[in-house]
């Protein structure tokens, strides 16, 4: 009886040390199959498409709002620009610098359950639909993010001048005129 206690015991230690548990930090693997799972070159390939309607847009406005300061080819030239960037984003390489990130958040049981996610009819969808979403978020942020920042130009460029007028004061020195 005693040697059937010990052997179960030294199972009981031994055999998890073989296994891989869900605990087990993901490897690279995982995480290589995980992005492939997700389609993640693909992804970022359709949500770069998807931004660029968008971005193109916010160059129009730029343009028809600033077309005296801007030469007559600004929005072509930025448009061409922008295409160009993106065209040439270096997918696989953000991938590759992508998976420490993976591997720190998240273990071996959270991969294969992402995994499992992602084969799934739901997951699919999920994928298949995010660039159109994406897309169509950045198209009705942009106007926010557009006034944000410039409120937030408007104030700094205020917070300037207070500190510009505020420096003859400390130096002692008569305030320079504006042309």
């Amino acid at each position: 009886m005693k040697r059937v206690l010990i052997a179960l015991v030294c199972l009981a230690f031994i055999v998890p040390a073989f296994a891989q548990t869900a605990e087990e930090p993901a490897s690279k693997d995982d995480v290589i199959l995980l992005l492939r799972t997700m389609q993640s070159h693909d992804m970022m390939r359709k949500m770069v498409e998807a931004m660029l309607k968008p971005m193109h847009q916010m160059y129009h406005d730029q343009y028809v709002k600033e077309k005296d300061k801007l030469p007559p080819d600004f929005e072509s030239r930025m448009n061409k620009m922008m295409d160009e960037m993106l065209k040439n984003m270096p997918f696989d390489e953000m991938l590759q610098a992508m998976i420490p990130a993976y591997q720190k958040h998240f273990t071996h049981g959270d991969i294969e359950a992402l995994n499992a996610f992602y084969s799934s009819p739901v997951g699919q969808k999920f994928l298949e639909e995010s660039p159109a979403v994406t897309g169509e978020a950045m198209q009705a942020m942009i106007p926010i993010m557009t006034k944000y920042t410039q409120q937030w130009q408007g104030r700094m460029q205020q917070e300037i001048q207070e500190m510009q007028n505020e420096l003859p004061k400390k130096t002692g020195e008569a305030p320079a005129s504006k042309n």
